[in-house]
């Protein structure tokens, strides 16, 4: 029992130092607001500093009576600035004359750069709530009290409530204690909002099961405003199209239908949210081509100069192209439809929180719940609330995956590309892979042919000299006909070395006899790096696609050795199945992943070897993508349609 009194009487100290830290909030935020908003900064750092004295109490004393550590997680305070060697003082760009101010410019920078700053404000909020278990022993009783209160029921039956409850919370109180310790260190030194503390819980499971809960129907209300700025948006391009064709007010139709596509736009890149890949669907502008005497053509019309061929070209471009039609037919149907879709989830959601705060706010104003309240009574209060609330969001919150994709399937309905317009977007992307094909040919060819001048032919040419010096001194001095004759073999063997090179350029043995893993295997070897290769791939691959794959990892490979200044790569590949992600896509994917730990930084804009890549894996419709902040680590990667695949020949046996 002494004991458990202890405890009480420790967390009734803890909760009274949480209660003055709350009454502290106030004079802090009246320094503190017109030190932001009115510019009197110098008014800041003195209640910061001063409120870390009383958290600094809070730690102290709840390693006295709990025995529970609370780190102090302040950055340090920067030293006093030091005058030049002309006595003034700098800071940034500007000289001063005394040492005030930028004494005082390092002390405001430090408390508000300072998370501990702010987690000091959030504990002297909060920790009138989050201390509550430590005063367990008063706050039962209290709260059988009001409840019993509220039921009108006997006396004696309060009694006897009470007195259960203040043994229950007696008996509670050193876990009372413990975990109004644990609150402490929780915000007043543990891992929240700290930057520079690596998490090491930070795949926990009830953040991932709050992450995968909310994530959808965050994506919802999101669509949802798309939806309601849908509604703006129609009515703008309505008013366009009947001043442009009803008052003649023309020039108004292209800003109406084409610059207002920006929200359609926006629509597309969220579809990926619901698994569905949504193209471009306009047509690309024609060029505006001059004619030989100087005009220029737009359709059956002529212009002297390039300002309103150009308006009337873009004019007759965005009314002929189908897509426009079909993307004003979505912006006066999506409010409606997509609104439906995205809104259901997220109104059930945030009508149930709403549901469990908005009786508690009548019954405050009103002092009692009114009779036909939404969500009904339990013993005269609005308990109902509590189940059914909690009831509309976890609904919500179910259907939100499925309402999810059908926005999806809702959105790509009207904002995919038509079947004409698609096919000739394949036309034009067929047609630019044909001319990096060709390019990319050209140049590999040109660079053979340098090989072989540069390397065999020129071995060659002086091994048929050094046979003709032979067969002169072979009679006269048999001693260095030998001595060529040994040389003569060495330059020989060089010359099978160069060819050897020459060909594996063009198509490494290794690939062709062994297959992709094993090919990658052996550029993992000869990489000057320390190179990891986890490979899954059960079957070979179809020529072409197995060469782009090679030529594109050792690229990779030697992007990382020469540029990255990195000491370790990892190599993943693998064959996803068909499909994936797009339910429209077919054939298997094969992913290529590499990854180093060089400095990052890499810009596909500034290095052609990132642009060679993309032209390499684009003649196979491949894409690149390419994550590298500054400071690294640098992640490239790669994926390759293969549209068939052969069984399995090669010696790759799972992952290495």
């Amino acid at each position: 029992m002494t004991a458990r009194l202890r405890a009480f009487a420790a967390g009734l100290e803890l909760y009274a130092l949480s209660l003055f830290g709350l009454l502290c909030l106030g004079p802090v935020l009246v320094v503190f607001t017109p030190g932001l908003l009115l510019g009197l900064v110098f008014l800041i750092p003195g209640p910061m500093v001063a409120v870390r004295r009383l958290t600094g109490l809070v730690r102290r004393r709840t390693r006295d009576l709990a025995g529970i550590e609370v780190r102090s997680p302040y950055a340090p305070e920067p030293p006093p600035p030091q005058p030049q060697a002309d006595g003034w003082y700098r800071r940034d760009r500007q000289l001063f004359k005394r040492a005030w101010w930028p004494r005082m410019a390092d002390r405001i920078d430090w408390v508000l750069g300072d998370n501990a700053t702010w987690r000091d404000l959030g504990w002297m909020f909060l920790a009138p709530i989050g201390a509550l278990p430590g005063v367990l022993p008063l706050v039962l009783p209290a709260a059988a009290l009001w409840v019993a209160a509220s039921a009108q029921l006997p006396d004696a039956a309060i009694g006897s409530l009470v007195a259960v409850t203040a043994l229950a919370g007696l008996a509670l109180a050193p876990s009372g204690l413990r975990s109004s310790a644990r609150f402490h260190r929780r915000l007043l030194g543990g891992r929240v909002l700290r930057s520079d503390v690596h998490d090491v819980q930070a795949d926990h499971r009830v953040r991932r099961w709050v992450g995968k809960a909310s994530s959808p129907v965050v994506r919802l209300a999101l669509l949802l405003l798309t939806s309601a700025i849908a509604i703006p948006v129609f009515v703008a391009t309505v008013a366009a199209l009947v001043l442009g064709y009803g008052l003649g007010l023309i020039f108004l139709v292209p800003w109406g239908q084409a610059d207002l596509r920006w929200l359609a736009d926006w629509r597309r890149s969220l579809a990926q949210w619901s698994g569905v890949s949504i193209p471009s669907p306009y047509r690309p502008l024609p060029p505006l081509v001059q004619r030989p005497d100087g005009m220029y053509r737009v359709g059956k019309n002529l212009y002297k100069t390039p300002r309103w061929a150009l308006w009337t070209q873009r004019f007759y471009w965005v009314q002929t192209d189908p897509a426009t039609w079909r993307e004003l037919v979505w912006r006066g149907s999506d409010p409606i439809v997509g609104g439906l879709i995205a809104g259901v989830p997220v109104l059930l959601v945030v009508y149930g929180i709403w549901g469990q705060i908005l009786p508690r706010i009548v019954h405050f104003f009103v002092g009692e719940s009114p009779a036909n309240f939404w969500y009904g009574t339990f013993i005269g209060h609005p308990a109902a609330a509590i189940p059914g609330g909690l009831a509309l969001a976890a609904l919500g919150v179910a259907i939100a995956p499925a309402a999810l994709r059908l926005h999806g399937r809702w959105s790509r309905l009207l904002l995919k590309p038509s079947g004409d317009t698609a096919l000739a977007q394949r036309v034009e992307q067929l047609t630019l892979s044909r001319a990096d094909a060709s390019d990319a040919a050209a140049r590999e060819l040109r660079r053979i042919e340098r090989d072989l001048h540069d390397g065999p032919q020129a071995r060659l040419v002086a091994l048929g000299l050094r046979l003709g010096t032979i067969e002169a001194l072979i009679d006269t001095d048999p001693a260095a006909a030998k001595e060529h004759t040994v040389q003569t073999q060495e330059a020989a063997a060089h010359a099978l070395r160069e060819l050897r090179e020459v060909v594996r350029g063009i198509h490494p043995p290794v690939l062709a006899e062994r297959g992709l893993a094993d090919a990658v295997r052996a550029l993992a070897l000869d990489s000057p790096l320390t190179v990891t290769v986890d490979i899954d791939l059960q079957v070979r691959l179809p020529e072409p696609i197995e060469a782009a794959a090679y030529f594109s990892v050792a690229e990779a490979l030697g992007n990382a050795a020469k540029h990255a200044r990195a000491r370790t790569v990892a190599v993943r590949l693998d064959l996803l199945p068909a499909g994936g992600a797009d339910p429209a896509a077919n054939g298997d994917v094969l992913r290529m992943i590499v990854r180093d730990d060089g400095r990052g930084g890499a810009d596909p804009a500034n290095g052609s070897g990132l642009r060679g890549l993309a032209r390499r894996l684009g003649i196979f419709d491949g894409t690149v993508t390419l994550s590298s902040p500054p400071g690294g680590p640098t992640e490239l990667i790669m994926e390759l349609p293969c549209a068939s695949s052969s069984p399995r020949t090669s010696t790759s046996s799972g992952r290495d």
